[in-house]
């Protein structure tokens, strides 16, 4: 039997279709449990792989792979996790402190009735007493649940460092493999392709990169001024910095409220000061960092960071812009593809 070379393959050989469609499937369910960290490895390979191709010119691949991976052990991973934990630790300090009352709030309550405005703050916090023990049962609960999950976290890290060797030393080749298998015009590709770099360079490179700066700029200014759970509120900064429109301002302006209110008038000075250079820099670092592509739209970037953290995890802070925008390129792409078929010009 002849295949008729007008008809898709898909239709004249529907056994190999299925083959395909069961590997897909098979595949999927095999990673699918270890996805986030299949993720990680991804968004790892992309930061390093400029590192791979510099080492390549002096060692073979698998050196350079084996180096990197010890790298992203060393001066990611492990800072890190330490970080994070150090972080849970005075967080649960900070709910236990704002349960007790442990603020200062006499002190406040009295500044606030100088200038004319009498707030019992005291009945404030009665108020929602509730609410934040639920949220410190709910903190701790989950502190609890990550130190009995270790083993699973080790043995998705161990995935995830396996993965990233893989893609570094041959990630060439599987670019290759995948345009290879994937229906679509060499042209399509290469489209596909370069609107994923620029998405992942502004997602993972640009944004991730300034919110990190700006989280290690506010925090070393913390520390400084002996502000108490500074871990804690790198990570926050962090996480702010990464959102449109709110950045390291969502966490140093209440803090020097607070310190004005409690009488800390130089430190809260200083903190306000330094907290606006430390916002400012945004507008420099943004464009010399993200200055290949434009940057993510505000909704796209909201939606894509809470998105992705509920479907991704933590990984979805910077999988979840790249896949909401992804997405927009992919549809672009089809519309124009189309547009390109229905015109007898093109």
């Amino acid at each position: 039997m002849v295949d008729d070379p007008e008809t898709p393959w898909y239709e004249t050989r529907p056994g190999l279709m299925g083959v395909g469609i069961v590997a897909v499937g098979v595949a999927t369910l095999v990673i699918l449990p270890y996805l986030n960290y299949v993720l990680l490895a991804v968004v790892l390979a992309y930061v390093l792989y400029p590192g791979q191709r510099a080492l390549e010119r002096y060692v073979s691949a698998t050196v350079a792979a084996s180096l990197l991976v010890v790298v992203a052990i060393v001066a990611i991973l492990v800072p890190v996790g330490y970080l994070l934990a150090v972080a849970i630790r005075e967080a649960l300090e900070v709910l236990t402190a704002v349960q007790d009352g442990e603020f200062g709030l006499e002190d406040i309550e009295g500044r606030l009735e100088d200038t004319g405005y009498a707030v019992e703050l005291e009945e404030l916090i009665a108020a929602y007493r509730e609410p934040i023990t639920m949220g410190l049962q709910g903190l701790a609960t989950s502190a609890i649940e990550l130190v009995s999950g270790v083993p699973g976290v080790l043995i998705g890290l161990t995935v995830t460092l396996f993965v990233l060797f893989s893609l570094l030393r041959d990630g060439d080749r599987l670019v290759a493999w995948a345009q290879a298998i994937v229906p679509l015009e060499p042209r399509v590709n290469a489209r596909l392709l370069a609107g994923l770099d620029e998405l992942m360079w502004a997602s993972v490179v640009g944004n991730v990169a300034v919110a990190a700066i700006q989280a290690i700029l506010l925090g070393a200014g913390l520390l400084v001024l002996g502000v108490p759970a500074v871990a804690f509120l790198i990570v926050v900064t962090f996480v702010f910095a990464l959102l449109p429109l709110i950045g390291a301002f969502g966490v140093w302006l209440p803090i020097s409220i607070y310190l004005i209110a409690t009488g800390q008038l130089v430190a809260g000075g200083v903190l306000i000061g330094y907290g606006s250079i430390v916002s400012a820099s945004d507008i420099y670092l943004r464009p010399a960092l993200i200055g290949r592509s434009a940057a993510f739209d505000p909704a796209t970037m909201v939606l894509g960071i809470f998105g992705g953290i509920v479907v991704f995890g933590a990984v979805g802070l910077f999988v979840g812009p790249v896949a909401l925008g992804g997405a927009k390129i992919a549809l672009d792409v089809v519309a124009d593809e189309r547009k390109r078929g229905d015109d007898p010009l093109e």
